[in-house]
């Protein structure tokens, strides 16, 4: 009888609770490794190429501590993507609410997957071997019930809550956090075509899927963390295995830097923009419209000065997305100044020049310099200075050290 209730309280391995909560956060840490690196960063967006012994350790812990399948999850993640912010993205908080897809994100992912046509649309390129399909797929639950079984066996009842936080982990970071606040509270590098947000520039937590704006900005690109001071854990672990000869760097977005030395327009210059266009559009909301904004109010009442800046936090996020009072303000204020709407002009003749897709790279080139040229007619000194820096944009490509 003593046996047994010992057995109940300690399991195996007798742990204290200090290392069952180490123990607790070191597994799911894994987890949520295995749906950024190999999930997320290879199979979704191949920005990168592990070794297989790693790729398919993650295939069997995912399958082993979440049930999911490779297919699935990369199929989900692809259309996203392809349909963000819209009635066919299967988590979208602007479409599902904040509230459906933070606390109820697997509901989401589980109705999703059903889904037999995004399977075969955007699943394709995933693991379709013997074990994926007569063993994962198959027995689709059984590694979460081993999973279960394992934690009783080595913690004892306190196991079963071991168990019930790596089920609730993922479900509620990966799925809730991550896509529901990652579009909807934070901080935005990139002026991308939907509402992504970096919720933190410390993205230790969540593997660097904090930094959602960032990815959404360059998907392909490996790397989450792209201006000083974010970092991305994700990243750094990459680092580390591709100099264990573990890990290929495939897709890792060029820098965008500044050639003082050029001045012409050429096809160099016109990949840096393409390549970059979110960047460089954030680049004229900063450095011409912020500035124009504030001078032109300069003059108003401090509490009106107050909402401006206040207002000016939402520059980078398409009219669109903000809440019908906030797009009332956006709307008035630039109406009241004819200046503020003239820059506005540009910024959407210039985003026309990049979202045409039947131009060849000589037209947009004549496209650009007369962009630019009717900038430097404007009389607007910030946003002729912002023209001449448009012909010196160039591409440098990382290299891996």
């Amino acid at each position: 009888m003593y046996p047994i209730l010992d057995f109940l309280q300690k399991g195996l391995l007798d742990f204290s609770a200090w290392q069952i909560a180490l123990y607790t956060f070191i597994v799911v840490q894994l987890t949520l490794s295995g749906v950024s690196l190999y999930l997320h960063r290879e199979q979704t967006h191949r920005g990168i190429q592990l070794n297989p012994v790693i790729q398919h350790f993650y295939r069997f812990w995912l399958w082993f501590t979440t049930g999911m399948l490779t297919k699935d999850w990369v199929a989900i993640h692809r259309k996203h993507h392809a349909f963000c912010e819209t009635e066919d993205d299967p988590h979208s908080p602007q479409i599902h609410g904040i509230k459906k897809v933070l606390f109820h994100g697997v509901t989401l992912y589980t109705k999703e997957r059903k889904n037999q046509e995004t399977l075969d649309k955007y699943g394709q390129g995933t693991p379709n071997d013997w074990i994926e399909r007569n063993i994962y797929t198959r027995f689709h639950y059984l590694g979460i019930l081993l999973l279960a079984a394992l934690n009783f066996s080595l913690f004892g009842v306190i196991g079963f809550l071991i168990f019930a936080i790596q089920i609730i982990w993922i479900p509620f970071f990966a799925a809730g956090v991550i896509n529901g606040l990652g579009h909807f509270i934070g901080y935005r590098n990139y002026r991308t075509d939907d509402s992504s947000r970096n919720i933190t520039r410390f993205a230790f937590f969540v593997f660097g899927e904090e930094l959602h704006n960032n990815h959404h900005a360059f998907p392909s690109s490996c790397k989450f963390s792209h201006k000083k001071g974010e970092h991305d854990i994700g990243w750094y672990v990459i680092r580390l295995l591709n100099k264990l000869g573990l890990c290929q760097i495939k897709k890792v977005v060029p820098d965008l830097y500044v050639d003082d030395l050029n001045s012409e327009f050429d096809t160099e210059t016109v990949r840096a923009i393409l390549t970059h266009k979110f960047n460089v559009l954030q680049v004229y909301i900063k450095d011409v419209i912020k500035p124009n904004l504030t001078a032109e109010y300069q003059n108003a009442s401090s509490t009106f000065r107050k909402k401006i800046k206040k207002y000016t936090h939402n520059l980078s996020l398409d009219p669109q997305f903000l809440k019908a009072d906030m797009r009332n303000k956006w709307n008035s204020y630039f109406e009241d100044s004819k200046s503020l709407n003239n820059l506005l002009q540009f910024k959407e003749e210039l985003q026309a020049i990049w979202e045409s897709n039947s131009k060849s790279v000589d037209e947009m080139i004549a496209d650009f310099k007369a962009w630019c040229q009717k900038a430097e007619a404007s009389g607007n000194q910030l946003l002729k200075e912002f023209a001449a820096s448009l012909s010196q944009y160039k591409l440098q490509a990382f290299t891996p050290r």
